[in-house]
């Protein structure tokens, strides 16, 4: 018989802000006004910790603030949910990590998203490159599980409305941003998940994202027992007075919040 060790998982929510973050600037409204320290978002990202691992989900322009600000000493790899600027811009960031740690950042993105990287930051991929550019080793992400040290990931492939985004599922974890459809086979890859983390942008219809109704709506169906919304515009409303209104088992997410689970 073999015994498989449960692990425990610590996601750390980085960001919980939209493209913009909140404030906006210089924007006068309630929230971008507000003291509330709720009301503070920087661009929207997670970090998901074993004790011997640290995977982060995407590098927007926050990454160095974030990075700083929990203090983190080392990351073992990198997810890309897609290309958007808010969630790689920070990516020349890697540079402190392929000094601390002596290698390369590994950088797991679909085909289509290295392309991009590579053109956003072409500097970091020449042939002959200046000193100091940040070391990225970009890797296949496809719908294929794998592990990164001793956390397991789902990808799973979701809608920001034409373009086709990652999200992951950690264990009983799964965190979705960015999007306004969940396929069916990607609803079947969520049955389980217990703790969720998903795109609500503001309260009126979007384009491309989940409004409030809707993420509401697609937690449901998913049947997680505690939710999260989280890539929250100022739009949205101050963070108390919207948490006043939400359904039993869900809350809106903020920036340093952390969530503890077992894969």
């Amino acid at each position: 018989m073999v015994y498989f060790a449960i692990k425990k998982l610590r996601i750390t929510i980085l960001g919980s802000g939209t493209s913009q973050g909140v404030p906006v600037i210089a924007c006068q409204c309630p929230v971008c006004m507000s003291t509330d320290p709720l009301d503070k978002r920087l661009r929207s990202s997670i970090m998901v910790e074993t004790k011997t691992t640290c995977v982060v989900v995407d590098t927007g322009p926050d990454f160095r603030e974030q990075m700083l600000r929990e203090d983190v000493r080392k990351v073992d790899a990198i997810l890309i949910t897609h290309t958007h600027k808010d969630h790689i811009a920070g990516l020349d960031d890697v540079r402190s990590f392929n000094y601390l740690l002596k290698r390369p950042m590994k950088v797991y993105a679909s085909k289509h998203d290295q392309e991009e990287i590579e053109r956003e930051f072409a500097y970091a991929f020449a042939d002959k490159k200046y000193p100091g550019v940040p070391e990225i080793q970009l890797i296949d992400l496809t719908l294929k599980p794998f592990s990164v040290g001793d956390i397991h990931i789902q990808p799973i492939q979701v809608m920001h409305r034409y373009l086709k985004v990652f999200a992951f599922r950690f264990g009983r974890f799964a965190y979705l941003t960015d999007l306004n459809h969940i396929p069916p086979e990607s609803m079947q890859l969520l049955k389980g998940v217990e703790l969720l983390v998903i795109d609500a942008l503001r309260k009126e219809h979007h384009l491309s994202h989940f409004n409030l109704a809707e993420a509401i709506e697609a937690a449901r169906q998913i049947g997680a027992r505690k939710t999260w919304f989280t890539h929250i515009s100022h739009l949205m409303g101050k963070h108390a007075d919207v948490q006043a209104e939400l359904p039993e088992g869900m809350a809106l997410a903020f920036d340093r919040m952390q969530i503890e689970t077992e894969d």
